[in-house]
């Protein structure tokens, strides 16, 4: 925050840091930092997303929002000794980047005491997201690295949180994430998954690891700034493969909306939320899953995303 002086309106105390601009708060170190702890536990209470015993499988990437989940999370799980969280990291396979990330989330771990597991799309599905790029992106096969990587992602977290015997996966998605994913999900007209998109997914299927995003109610710029207050190292190089994203559209004009009409994000989460019972009630039999007919894994469709990907890659 730029040249504040003024008092903190929370505590009415000490010098302001930040400025809430959707709220109208002007927040100092302390308070700043309680509101997003107390924001991130309202969510978990909300959502009902975690129990009292819990293993949570918390994927770490090392970037910001990942290292924030992490630690906020064994903040706020230190109240609950029987639960416990276990930090786990899909290597993609993109050379010159990835190592870096890696490095993050390792070092977070050790400081905060907690197991930490790394896995592969080369162990999961023969490839590494460079040799998928290598073998489409001349191809005829029309689909951005990005596409790949979500869907085999995705598939990647759910192997490994159950691999680990989590109860939870917990997801590093902050507001402005959810508010992107859902306008994309708008403009390719896939209403199916917008059904599909929940601060907490239950889906009640022996081989499906539920997952919630806790951070789902708080800004990046906060994340940011929590992890610069906390002091807390994260990984800030872009991804090589991020110019293909229809997602980097989306998030510029969702920031340009933000600054002229602040609380723009929060509002199109809200309306989300509002229609989504009704949006569940309409695709309830495509949302239930079954299994993949070709890998077992939990899907709503005969053959799941990742395995209709990796054969279309076979082809090539």
């Amino acid at each position: 925050m730029n040249n504040i002086k003024t008092i903190c309106t929370k505590c009415k105390k000490k010098p302001a840091v930040f400025f809430r601009k959707y709220s109208g708060e002007k927040l100092c170190k302390k308070c700043f930092l309680v509101s997003v702890e107390n924001r991130i536990k309202s969510t978990i209470s909300r959502f009902k997303m975690f129990k009292e015993d819990d293993r949570i499988a918390v994927g770490v990437s090392g970037g910001k929002d990942s290292v924030v989940l992490l630690y906020a999370l064994n903040k706020i799980e230190e109240k609950f000794p029987k639960s416990e969280l276990i930090a786990i990291t899909i290597d993609e396979g993109i050379k010159g980047y990835r190592e870096g990330s890696l490095k993050i989330a390792r070092k977070i771990s050790r400081l905060l005491a907690i197991e930490h597991v790394v896995f592969s799309f080369k162990d999961f599905f023969d490839y590494t997201l460079d040799q998928i790029v290598e073998k489409t992106l001349n191809s005829d096969l029309k689909l951005a690295p990005c596409t790949f990587c979500g869907v085999l992602r995705r598939k990647a977290l759910n192997l490994a949180a159950r691999e680990v015997h989590a109860d939870k996966l917990a997801m590093a998605h902050n507001l402005d994430d959810e508010s992107q994913t859902i306008l994309i999900n708008l403009l390719r007209g896939d209403v199916e998954r917008l059904a599909r998109l929940e601060p907490a997914q239950f889906f009640v299927h022996p081989k499906f690891v539920p997952r919630v995003k806790p951070l789902l109610e708080v800004p990046e710029n906060e994340v940011t700034f929590y992890a610069y207050l906390r002091e807390l190292d994260f990984f800030s190089n872009p991804c090589p493969y991020a110019q293909y994203a229809l997602r980097g559209d989306i998030k510029d004009f969702l920031n340009k909306m933000e600054e002229k009409r602040p609380g723009t994000k929060f509002t199109i989460l809200n309306t989300h939320l509002k229609l989504l019972p009704i949006l569940k009630q309409a695709f309830r039999k495509k949302i239930s899953l079954r299994e993949c007919k070709i890998c077992g894994e939990p899907t709503p469709h005969e053959i799941c995303k990742a395995c209709e990907l990796l054969q279309k890659l076979k082809r090539l």
